[in-house]
């Protein structure tokens, strides 16, 4: 005989807000979304240069931010209403843009946009999930 597979949690895990309980939930959530926005756009380029309206990799890997941003929403939605999670998430928006526009800018010298803005969009994921999760959990605690 054999047994019956034991019952996996939740993922990701929330916590009692609706919040992402973890940070490897919320940056792999996050990592997830863009991914798969890259993927859809990947197949709009490869459609676009098929039927010849556009040269491959002309389109903004910026694009690929939808399901992030989302996301990022949603968990600003559940942080409840507070000055902190507004502090917070502004930082976040604004180290998570400098980091991205830095790692584009430099990414664009030799890739074209799709992957510069693809680079791009992933240095402000990372860093925006960062600032959000730990200086969120660190002003909630500390005020």
């Amino acid at each position: 005989m054999t047994e019956a597979p034991e019952k996996s949690e939740r993922r990701p895990r929330r916590d009692p807000d609706g919040r992402l309980a973890t940070f490897p939930d919320l940056i792999g959530t996050a990592l997830a979304g863009l991914l798969a926005g890259f993927v859809v756009l990947l197949v709009i380029e490869g459609v676009l240069f098929l039927v010849r309206l556009s040269d491959f990799g002309d389109a903004s890997g910026w694009i690929a931010l939808v399901l992030p941003v989302w996301l990022f929403t949603e968990e600003f939605r559940a942080a409840k209403w507070g000055a902190d999670r507004v502090v917070v998430g502004v930082l976040g928006a604004g180290f998570g843009v400098a980091a991205g526009m830095t790692a584009a800018g430099l990414a664009a010298k030799t890739f074209p946009a799709l992957a510069s803005g693809a680079v791009g969009a992933l240095a402000l994921t990372v860093v925006y999930c960062a600032i959000w999760f730990f200086g969120l959990r660190y002003m909630r605690r500390a005020g």
